[in-house]
């Protein structure tokens, strides 16, 4: 948890003053004035009674939190209609430990004697051969969700004589749907009491907020605030999408093709939940990388043909979400009952490489905003999806490609869904930008080179050598990992670089200023 001033009012509705009368005890009655009554949420509308005022607020222990006024996530019927409130939680059904139905795992043989039985009787086994119990098994509803593919291939103008092999090529995409994979994830009862249906914000005492799980964020309130400017959608619960994908390189039987595997979890759940992977954080697909020979590899039509399939892959992946961005869709959730839902577009994580590809840009330029890298002290606008589209619109796409960093010829997949602006959502990559990008790649590569450029390269050496001694001196405590060849080894991992974090300003000391 960290925390911050809290923003001027109105914007952020903090209690100024924290008194009986405005900081009301969780348990009695919840967050609104006397609590759902005994006909529902209320007669003035669905929640009305239900609903937080934007004036008030719950007492968390040390906390004062004040809620989203209409994105409440309200508990509702499989017919989407508003129940009481106070309604207990439907009983699981659970299944005796010796019923196996409709799985009795029985094999030709076995289901021909018991058939053999049956003669008498007139009666038959619930299963006609093992190709029956199978089928019976993929029909189950619950589980792992299907794989499923589609094809991609080019479909502009290709030359008459010598056409490139990239442009004759199909390109498959592996995915599963979406839509199935956060249902299973809302129906997790493990869930239940780590997760969370209406964005929030924390205080303390001293007015200053605090951050923790993800909708305690402003993100989550201001997309809540966009939802409920449709009245029809007050009381629904909103469900952000945290995506996030990686190159990587599948050997096992693919001939090493390259792929982005695309991974998906839900804003909902508490942070210790997605920290812990129990079953939140799910693999939805791989994204094919197109490759030609080194003849192609520069051409701008290649180019932008990889750029737009990455995109149109996506887009086709994420469409059975669509509608359930604008309209609600009737979600079972982990503390079995039903809720109104909204899926959004959320923080999209991806390395450096995988922005400039995602936001349309070129590599050198900031995904966020439109500062050259030789200028980041200059007062530049932020990019964003409007101001974007007007410039292609505008301009010529030599004017964007030099001037804004725009590939004019790319469409962010972002634009085919509701409140999604592909420069806003874009997150940096922990991993790469942070641990192994601000560390490795740039202080330990800087001070190799300023020793270099000081001392000269025979006499920064020499000082190479004794930063590693130092490291490789560090005494065994806990916590802290040794390093018995210094730092000079060539693959380093995530927690490579956050051990040598710890160790290596104290080993630099002397030799840099």
């Amino acid at each position: 948890m960290f925390h911050q001033a809290a923003p001027v009012p109105p914007r952020s509705p903090s209690p100024e003053h924290h008194n009986d009368n405005n900081a009301r005890l969780l348990g009695e009655n919840g967050p609104g004035e006397n609590g759902p009554g005994e006909n529902g949420p209320g007669e003035n509308g669905p929640g009305d009674s239900f609903m937080p005022d934007a004036d008030t607020c719950v007492q968390l222990g040390p906390l004062f939190r004040t809620f989203h006024p209409h994105l409440t996530g309200l508990k509702c019927n499989i017919n989407g209609d508003f129940i009481n409130q106070n309604s207990p939680s439907p009983l699981r059904t659970e299944a005796l430990p010796t019923d196996w139905t409709p799985y009795e795992r029985q094999i030709d043989t076995l289901l021909d004697l018991w058939a053999a039985t049956l003669i008498q009787h007139k009666d038959s086994p619930p299963f006609a051969s093992h190709r029956d119990l199978y089928d019976t098994i993929d029909l189950t509803p619950l589980g792992d969700i299907a794989w499923e593919s589609f094809s991609m291939s080019y479909k502009g103008v290709k030359p008459v004589d010598n056409v490139p092999p990239w442009m004759k090529a199909t390109y498959e995409v592996w995915f599963r749907d979406p839509h199935l994979l956060i249902h299973n994830i809302l129906a997790n009862p493990d869930f239940d009491s780590e997760i969370e249906y209406t964005p929030y914000r924390d205080y303390d005492d001293n007015d200053q907020r605090c951050f923790k799980n993800f909708f305690s964020g402003d993100w989550a309130w201001q997309q809540a605030d966009k939802i409920a400017e449709d009245p029809e959608m007050h009381g629904s619960t909103f469900v952000p999408l945290i995506v996030g994908s990686d190159k990587t390189t599948v050997s096992v039987a693919t001939g090493h093709t390259k792929y982005h595997p695309l991974y998906l979890l839900i804003g909902n759940v508490f942070n210790s939940v997605q920290c812990a992977h129990r079953n939140s954080l799910v693999l939805v697909g791989f994204l094919a990388i197109p490759t030609t020979t080194k003849e192609h590899a520069d051409d701008i039509d290649f180019c932008n043909f990889r750029r737009q399939l990455f995109h149109s892959s996506l887009t086709n992946i994420f469409k059975p979400l669509k509608k359930n961005m604008m309209t609600p869709d009737i979600v079972h959730c982990p503390d079995r009952h039903y809720r109104r839902v909204i899926y959004g577009l959320g923080p999209y994580i991806a390395d450096y490489p995988e922005q400039v590809l995602l936001s349309g840009i070129l590599m050198g330029w900031c995904p966020k905003c439109l500062n050259n890298r030789n200028e980041l002290d200059g007062d530049r606008l932020l990019r964003c999806r409007e101001h974007t589209d007007l410039l292609v619109q505008e301009l010529q796409h030599k004017q964007l490609w030099y001037e804004y960093g725009i590939v004019g010829d790319v469409v962010p997949f972002t634009n085919d869904f509701a409140r999604a602006d592909i420069h806003e959502l874009l997150s940096p990559d922990l991993l790469h930008q942070i641990i192994k990008g601000t560390f490795k790649d740039h202080l330990v590569d800087w001070v190799g080179e300023y020793l270099e450029h000081t001392h000269g390269k025979a006499r920064a050496v020499e000082i190479q050598d004794d930063i590693d001694r130092r490291i490789a001196a560090v005494a065994p405590f806990a916590g802290l990992q040794r390093f018995p060849e210094g730092h000079g080894f060539s693959q380093w991992t995530g927690d490579d670089s956050k051990a040598l974090m710890k160790v290596y300003l104290p080993a630099i000391k002397g030799h840099v200023p």
